[in-house]
Formats: C-alpha cells, structure tokens, sequence
C-alpha cells in the first residue's frame, strides 16, 4: 500500500445518518464500486476487508461520491444490520448508550446496568415509569437543579428499556425524524 488512503464517511441513504468512518485505498475504492459492498483497507492488519464479512453486517453501496480534494470519500449505504463493531446501529453513538453496551457485556454484578438488565423488562419498565413520575414532581414543585437530576434517571432508565427490548436508541430518532416532515 504506497498510495494515500482516503477518508470514507458511511452514510445511511435512508436515514442520513453517519454510520462509521473507515479508510479507503485505490483498491478499497474500486472494489467498493465495483463489487457494491464496502471494503476498506485496515490500518492496523495492512489489507483490504470487506465490512460484514464476519459479522453479516454488510453495507450495500447505494452512492459514492469524492469531495472536491478526492481525498474523502462519501459512501452512502443500506446497511443489512448495525454499523458498529459493539452492536450500535452507528460507531457515533451517544457515550452513555456505549456505557450501557459496555456494562452489559462485562455482565457484573456489581453493575447496576448489568443486573437491571438481567431482571427483564419488566424491572425496566417499572423504573421508567417511577423516574417519569419523579421528574413531573420536581418539574412542578422543585428547583431546576432536582428537574435536570429526575431528567437524568428518566434518560437513563429509558435507555435501559430500549436496550432490554433489543432497540437502538436510532430506532427512536428515526421516528421522531419521520414526525417531523
């Protein structure tokens, strides 16, 4: 590999969501248009791989595009599941939604994110519901400070629901995405 590498932005042509950034040689480049599926040239092994070809996770090439330098690479995709090597649908996934995959998959049970997990929706659930009671309460009668400390838990827990269904908080911007229009 003697040429530059470029810059490739994985973009998700339904959602215009950025997925995950990789790099791109000549090689990689071309494959990628012509096979329709993204390959990228990894730094740290120093060869071309296809992206899902471990996992099933393919991007399937719907548009390629080069900035006006040809030293970035836009790549719009339909991606066959999530982006991310920890199971996120992107890699730019909000930090505390990495710290709950994080926790859940060292499974100890000092964690709090880890046992409530493993108790089931049904414990999540009823903690939605208590911190989305807790946060009207404060947001009636409290200070600001008690609002943005109940908002919290409510976020957190709500999380923690998504994340017991088996959703991706994506899943969520989507729909209020769609709303929107």
């Amino acid at each position: 590999m003697n040429e530059q590498l470029k810059a490739a932005i994985i973009q998700d042509d339904a959602t215009g969501r950025v997925l995950m950034l990789g790099w791109m040689d000549g090689e990689a480049l071309e494959l990628t248009r012509s096979t329709g599926l993204v390959t990228f040239y990894s730094r740290s092994r120093q060869q071309l791989w296809v992206k899902g070809e471990t996992s099933g996770n393919s991007l399937h090439v719907v548009e390629v595009v080069l900035d006006c330098d040809e030293d970035a690479v836009l790549v719009r995709v339909n991606a066959d599941g999530p982006a991310c090597h920890d199971g996120s649908t992107s890699c730019f996934t909000p930090w505390l939604w990495r710290k709950i995959l994080q926790r859940e998959a060292e499974g100890s049970d000092a964690s709090y994110v880890a046992r409530t997990l493993r108790e089931g929706t049904a414990k999540t659930s009823r903690k939605v519901g208590e911190e989305a009671v807790e946060v009207v309460v404060a947001a009636l009668s409290e200070d600001d400070e008690r609002v943005v400390s109940e908002a919290a838990d409510l976020w957190f827990h709500t999380l923690l629901l998504l994340r017991s269904r088996g959703l991706d908080p994506a899943a969520v911007e989507d729909e209020l995405r769609r709303r929107s229009r």
